[in-house]
């Protein structure tokens, strides 16, 4: 295609994610508001991914499959983080790596106008410059995330790291800190439990961290997509622009599609033979494993509530989860709640059970998906974050938008007890709490926000207009 033609075509997006459907599905999900608006976009995922992708994807998207290369250890039916051991997500970053030559050769083919990628494609500018499209990274996570941990003052942590010389003790009070220049939020410190955490991001497996992949992204990119709003993140947003001399563009708040199908007869039976707002749901999703003393806190502080409750835990592929969830429970305690509680493990119907007029409380683990799930059906929201983002993402609703109620961990090693679960459940249900006032209305006012169409429409309205102008400025407009 020539270029005068092709600065006259329909605008042609080609989405890339990272093989973990906790970043699929935001692609999806903005893969397909940019079909609904005209534009043409293509899938790229790999082989077993496309089934479940392509399910949820509207009819005009065209869906590409890849083939993942040879990677030592990574067995040849793994294409997703969910498919085996969290370990093996590092090699499905390294297959990344090696997919580059058919990828560029695919979009030599394809010739989109622009191409929005993850964080684990860090080669993409690169191709993008001498194929001629605009590459846009897309992040899945929070702003506030990539503010406080993706800013060119962390590279002084991966320089500690690098030297093999650092004390750890050092390394975590390094970490602690907030980036020069942060902005002024309810974010004044990082406790030592999560610093230590944060530190995965930094280190190397085999294949570039992710702050070197993130931060060689940031930097080759055209753009940054954040899938939020000035209202929510705008200090984190704005600080986000005076790192970057670049574009960074807001597709709105995401809001999960309506359910579709019918709630299980087995789950309605159950849900509605309790009062309406009363029951307690408790998800920490499909990649997040508790330990067995957190299960063991987990439902015995929603016990000590004595509201009716359903809990959902779910463990590793490669072990049986009936049988991890029975060596988890505390002895004795299904007898005990047998008459008001339960406890599975597997796939539920998330979106209809939190739809239900008898579930009021939804204990999560602060993914932001789940969290906006909980909002729009107008659950209380209790936050149980357990690695990475989910942190972050607690702090924000928890404390900067008070729209729900983080779990209290002791600051040295994040451990938090049964009493911390019941305490933080019932000051959201208690109608007379004064500070579970305060959150229920602004989890209302912030739920009337997220479900306002007009916002949405005015985002990605704005978004598809920022993406043309991006594709189709001439070099003497750059």
């Amino acid at each position: 295609m020539q270029e005068s033609t092709r600065h006259q075509s329909t605008l042609h997006v080609v989405m890339f994610p990272f093989f973990a459907f906790g970043h699929i599905s935001p692609f999806v999900q903005l893969s397909n508001k940019l079909s609904t608006r005209g534009v043409r976009v293509t899938f790229l995922s790999a082989p077993n991914n496309i089934p479940r992708t392509r399910s949820s994807l509207v009819p005009h998207v065209r869906v590409v499959p890849l083939e993942i290369p040879h990677v030592p250890g990574l067995p040849s039916e793994v294409h997703s983080t969910a498919d085996g051991a969290p370990a093996l997500a590092e090699l499905l970053k390294l297959a990344i790596d090696r997919m580059e030559p058919q990828v560029e050769s695919l979009l030599g083919i394809l010739k989109p106008h622009l191409v929005i990628h993850d964080f684990s494609h860090q080669w993409m500018g690169r191709v993008g410059g001498e194929l001629g499209f605009k590459t846009l990274l897309f992040s899945v996570f929070a702003s506030v995330s990539s503010s406080l941990l993706m800013v060119p003052a962390r590279n002084n942590i991966k320089q500690m790291i690098q030297n093999t010389d650092f004390d750890e003790q050092q390394l975590v009070n390094e970490m602690k800190k907030l980036p020069p220049e942060f902005p002024s939020t309810s974010i004044k410190s990082i406790p030592k439990y999560l610093a230590k955490d944060f530190l995965y991001v930094f280190k190397s497996f085999g294949s570039p961290s992710v702050f070197d992949r993130v931060m060689a992204c940031m930097t080759s990119c055209d753009a940054i997509i954040y899938k939020s709003c000035i209202e929510m993140e705008g200090p984190y947003i704005d600080f986000i622009k005076s790192q970057y001399s670049k574009p960074v563009l807001l597709a709105g708040p995401v809001v999960p599609e309506p359910p579709v199908g019918e709630l299980e007869d087995k789950w309605a039976s159950w849900l509605g033979s309790f009062p309406a707002k009363s029951i307690v749901f408790t998800s920490f999703g499909s990649e997040t494993f508790l330990t067995s003393s957190q299960v063991r806190e987990v439902v015995e502080g929603i016990e000590m509530t004595g509201l009716p409750f359903m809990v959902v835990l779910n463990f590793q592929s490669d072990h049986d989860k009936e049988v991890e969830l029975m060596k988890a429970l505390p002895d004795g305690f299904m007898e005990r709640v047998k008459s008001r509680g339960v406890v599975c493990t597997g796939w539920v119907q998330q979106q209809q059970i939190l739809s239900h007029e008898s579930v009021g409380c939804f204990v999560n683990h602060a993914g932001f998906s789940s969290i906006t799930e909980g909002l729009v059906s107008d659950c209380q929201l209790v936050f149980l974050p357990l690695k990475g983002d989910q942190f972050v993402n607690a702090k924000l609703m928890g404390e900067d938008l008070e729209l729900g109620v983080e779990v209290r961990r002791d600051d040295e090693d994040g451990s938090f007890v049964k009493e911390d679960v019941y305490k933080a459940v019932k000051s959201v249900m208690e109608e007379d709490d004064e500070a579970g006032r305060l959150v229920r209305a602004n989890h209302e006012k912030w739920r009337k926000f997220l479900l306002d169409k007009e916002v949405h429409e005015g985002y990605m309205n704005n978004f598809v207009k920022d993406l043309k102008d991006l594709a189709f400025q001439t070099p003497s407009q750059e």
